[in-house]
């Protein structure tokens, strides 16, 4: 019975610690939902200004250029924006988030309570 006590808390334990530490790195997600969302806002958030407008003129690049040669030269392929368009947002989510979480992103409220504060 003592075995099986010991072997319960130990499992307890590992479960705490996982749980600890996703959500340590839960407020990286922010940035990375962010980007998927509208691609370079998440980079926006990380305070990568430059990578944020590369990342959203690409995202309207591919709607607006996938679209028009879609339509006028190529007849048919713009079925294949969407799925390039879906792409690069998974990439810009991904980039938003490791960046997040290797800067330590985090977001919580200021000293008075009334804003917010973020701080990477």
């Amino acid at each position: 019975m003592k075995k099986v006590l010991v072997l319960g808390c130990v499992v307890l334990g590992m479960f705490a610690v996982s749980f600890s530490t996703m959500a340590a790195n839960a407020d990286a997600l922010i940035p990375g939902v962010a980007s998927f969302v509208l691609p370079g806002l998440g980079q926006l958030l990380n305070d990568e200004t430059d990578k944020a407008i590369l990342h959203f003129v690409v995202g309207v690049g591919i709607g607006a250029v996938g679209y028009g040669v879609g339509w006028y030269i190529l007849p048919g392929a713009w079925y294949l924006v969407p799925a390039l368009y879906f792409g690069w947002s998974l990439y810009s989510a991904y980039d938003a988030y490791s960046v997040a979480k290797e800067q330590n992103f985090r977001l919580g409220f200021v000293e008075n309570g009334v804003g917010f504060s973020y701080q990477f």
